[in-house]
């Protein structure tokens, strides 16, 4: 079943009652607040529930959960003036009936079988990337998904919710770059990844990003992101996957590699070559995101992005007020047009206002269970030609996604 069909014959119950199959509002509390349960509290879930913190009249995080007392110690003493329900295991927070919506934000291993718990509770659930450590895991997921129509999944691939990405993908959409061949995507840092590990048996829970079977390394951790928008903005996905990469610059026992460099192969309406990279021994280009056609190159930040067309099209009949809202574009190679005319907020911030909306109207998020999906296949991929050295390939079966 296709995405657009499930939306279809889901039903999507309008309004708040989607919330409610268990007396959810039902206490003295503001109306239309979405309760939270965090599980995991490392530096993403603190993150996001310093977010969260920020959109009062839409969430309030009831409850925590992480394995690591000391997680736990942290998260209060950022969030003092909190009143959490605290677990060590997961499944006594989702036994909480206060907790309508969980944030899942565990190591990668953890995702498949903590979401399965989350959705058979009939919680509402925001999973964060990339959403399954493998293929399997992701299609089965799926087909749970299916099974629940009423309860929202979102994938924490938050750019599909900025301004400035929107925008960019009506840009593709309308032409305003031409024929588009290649894209270039880099996240580059300066550093041995590494967090600090109280005792050394805590090494793997830790530092879990290191080591094969908790982690897809820095495909899953960081150029899942640009992989995603990719597949969002064109409606594609790679029919061919490249791959190489090693442990270059930190030779400390790590298993997942420090120095990666994937090519993917897009054929539809545009033929494609999508370029993604990323080295924990260079910091210079950071974060890079260049979509490069015939009329003019995208070059995107995170909150920021520049127009740059093609002298041809200038030479041609100039371009105004069409592509980027400036009366006119002047080509400037050093320049370049601002997209939207100031930086958006973080990404994760327009995420949980699309997650809020989703819950309360009982719609399909933009990056739900499907496209989740669908990037988790090409990390996965991705990850299976970078360390098994060989060429990898689009799978039929994949296509329910």
């Amino acid at each position: 079943m296709e995405r657009r069909t499930f939306v279809k014959s889901a039903g999507l119950l309008a309004g708040a009652s989607v919330l409610n199959p268990s007396g959810i509002f039902a206490e003295a509390k503001p109306a239309g607040i979405v309760r939270i349960g965090v599980i995991g509290c490392g530096d993403r879930g603190k993150g996001i529930i310093q977010v969260l913190n920020q959109l009062p009249d839409k969430f309030k995080v009831v409850a925590i959960c992480d394995v690591l007392e000391f997680r736990i110690t942290e998260t209060r003493q950022q969030n003092k003036d909190a009143k959490f329900a605290v677990y060590a295991d997961h499944r006594g927070l989702l036994d909480n009936k206060d907790v309508d919506a969980v944030v899942i934000s565990v190591p990668l291993n953890m995702h498949y079988t903590i979401a399965v718990d989350v959705l058979n509770a009939g919680k509402h659930l925001y999973l964060e990337k990339t959403m399954t450590y493998n293929i399997p895991q992701a299609l089965q997921l799926v087909k749970l998904v299916k099974s629940k129509p009423k309860q929202v999944v979102q994938v924490g691939h938050q750019y599909r919710y900025s301004p400035l990405y929107y925008r960019v993908k009506e840009m593709i959409n309308k032409g305003y770059l031409g024929d588009i061949t290649q894209i270039d995507c880099r996240w580059d840092r300066n550093g041995n990844w590494r967090r600090p590990v109280p005792s050394p048996e805590l090494e793997r829970q830790i530092n879990w990003r290191m080591y094969k079977q908790y982690s897809g390394g820095l495909m899953a951790e960081l150029l899942s992101h640009q992989v995603d928008f990719i597949n969002w903005a064109f409606e594609t996905h790679p029919q061919q996957m490249f791959a190489t990469g090693g442990i270059d610059t930190y030779k400390d026992g790590r298993e997942t590699y420090d120095n990666v460099q994937v090519m993917f192969r897009y054929e539809g309406l545009h033929s494609m070559v999508g370029n993604f990279g990323a080295t924990c021994a260079n910091a210079h280009d950071g974060y890079l995101f260049k979509i490069k056609g015939t009329l003019g190159t995208i070059s995107l930040l995170t909150d920021e992005g520049k127009f740059y067309p093609e002298k041809r099209l200038l030479a041609d009949k100039g371009l105004v007020d069409g592509v980027t809202g400036a009366t006119r574009i002047v080509w400037n190679k050093e320049g370049g047009s601002p997209i939207l005319p100031e930086k958006t907020k973080d990404g994760t911030w327009y995420a949980f206002n699309e997650f809020y909306k989703s819950v309360v109207n009982g719609t399909l998020p933009d990056s739900n269970v499907f496209t989740g999906a669908r990037t988790a296949i090409c990390v996965h991929s991705a990850n299976a030609a970078l360390y098994g050295k060989m060429p990898m390939a689009w799978k039929p079966e994949y296509n329910v996604v």
